[in-house]
């Protein structure tokens, strides 16, 4: 009832034509992201591991990371998230579905991204095997900088528990790959 006097109102305030001027504005609506993600570890044949600093918290160090966008396939979004964060073809290199998955809690900072009630992530780990360390172009409102490190080091280095576990596992999953 409210709702349809609110309307009226507006209706007989503003003429059409008036109305018609804001045709062009669009309200923004807010797109939560998917509670499903990838972790990209970029890896030479030697072990060598690339780690990103992130810029919302300096001194946090991971591997590649996003969210899945609606539509797109777990490979999607792994290429997707190597091409925004280091500016690297996945495709160029060897990139090979580890088959791990990995649930956890979301940081309480960053639950306002999801929608209300997601507390919890699901992860999946993919490896990108490319011929030696190479330069990286950083999203600079991603990430501050980056290092290449022998994988032991790496998993020493991430802040979080899951990238630390698929780090210390890299040699097997090499292995597996090559």
């Amino acid at each position: 009832m409210y709702r349809r006097v609110l309307l009226q109102v507006i209706w007989f305030r503003f003429p059409l034509r008036f109305l018609r001027a804001f045709a062009p504005l669009r309200l923004n609506v807010v797109k939560f992201k998917i509670p499903v993600s990838v972790l990209v570890v970029i890896h030479t044949p030697d072990l060598q591991v690339l780690l990103i600093e992130r810029a919302d918290r300096p001194g946090f160090w991971q591997s590649v990371t996003g969210s899945q966008d609606e539509g797109e396939t777990l490979r999607q979004t792994a290429v997707r998230e190597v091409a925004e964060e280091t500016g690297l073809d996945a495709q160029a290199g060897v990139l090979a579905d580890w088959n791990v998955q990995n649930e956890f809690e979301i940081y309480p900072e960053w639950r306002w991204r999801y929608a209300p009630g997601v507390t919890r992530n699901i992860e999946h780990v993919f490896g990108l095997c490319v011929p030696e360390p190479i330069p990286v172009r950083l999203s600079p409102r991603e990430h501050l900088a980056y290092v290449w490190t022998p994988h032991d080091r790496a998993a020493e280095k991430v802040f979080s528990w899951s990238n630390a576990k698929v780090l210390r596992a890299l040699p097997i999953f090499a292995r597996a790959a090559a």
